[in-house]
């Protein structure tokens, strides 16, 4: 039985969900980084780290590369470091568009909010 593409993509973004496997991706971006690196930009334990990284090697999105007793992770292709600028780009707007909610806020009524305008959803919409 196939699974309905939302479904896959919902796991796919599961799978990122984790705040060490994106900052993961994010130092990968610029060509392969040992771990070692990995380890000391991310300061967790390296049991930590490991499990991180099988589950980013197991979803395909990174590979390990061996060198001696180096070893070294990659993003598996190029398409892993546009999807993190382009949330890059929708996390930018989203705060500019929060930052100028708050900006009128504070302009209007002396900067007491009115419960009832305040966007809970970022959106800048009630």
């Amino acid at each position: 039985m196939q699974v309905p593409l939302y479904q896959a993509k919902a796991e796919f973004f599961r799978m990122l969900g984790h705040p060490v496997r994106i900052r993961v991706l994010e130092l990968l971006q610029h060509g392969p980084v040992p771990v070692r690196d990995l380890l000391a930009d991310i300061e967790i334990e390296p049991s930590s780290l490991s499990q991180q990284l099988a589950v980013l090697r197991r979803s395909g999105i990174v590979v390990s590369i061996r060198e001696g007793s180096t070893v070294r992770y990659a993003l598996a292709g190029g398409d892993v470091a546009e999807l993190l600028r382009a949330a890059r780009r929708i996390l930018t707007e989203l705060l500019a568009g929060q930052n100028e909610l708050l900006a009128e806020l504070r302009q209007t009524d002396g900067g007491r909010a009115d419960p009832a305008v305040v966007s809970t959803t970022g959106t800048g919409h009630p």
